[in-house]
């Protein structure tokens, strides 16, 4: 099984945190024990503070990133959800059965017929029954003139 990303990047921050407390710690004990200012000390002091600042830039930068992520999951569940109910009032105000629904819902899929007949266990013959009565009743010459009445519903007018 694949691990997730955010899992890992939080791992790596918390032993950058521990690599830091303990560079830190070793900062100041050296500046404990000595009794002058060593300016030995200031590139290891600036080091550490760069490595915490870095830590904390690495923390709100995956902040950031999880609660983007997140709201794009709500748009696409949101979007999903619209363009169900779209389809879904297409086949409404074309008053199909609920076999011609069936397949027209695995045909705006974009399942072949032969597909569509072993997912719904009939005969080919039998999809292209109801693909035909579905046509008849979306005013749709093909498979493309029905999937482009629902598009034009999304998009708000007629692609030509």
């Amino acid at each position: 099984m694949k691990p997730r990303l955010p899992a890992i990047i939080i791992a790596l921050i918390a032993v950058q945190i521990v690599c830091a407390g303990v560079f830190l710690a070793d900062v100041l004990g050296d500046a404990s024990e000595q009794t002058a200012m060593s300016w030995a000390l200031v590139p290891e002091a600036l080091a550490c503070i760069a490595l915490f600042l870095g830590i904390g830039f690495e923390a709100v930068f995956l902040s950031e990133l999880l609660r983007r992520k997140a709201s794009l999951e709500r748009s696409v569940k949101l979007a999903s959800s619209e363009l169900q109910s779209v389809i879904e009032r297409h086949f409404d105000e074309w008053k199909l059965t609920a076999s011609e629904r069936d397949v027209a819902a695995l045909m705006v899929k974009g399942l072949s017929i032969a597909e569509i007949a072993k997912v719904r266990g009939s005969a080919e013959g039998t999809v292209k029954a109801h693909l035909n009565a579905i046509y008849r009743k979306a005013d749709a010459r093909n498979r493309a003139e029905v999937l482009s009445n629902i598009m034009d519903a999304l998009i708000g007018k007629p692609l030509l």
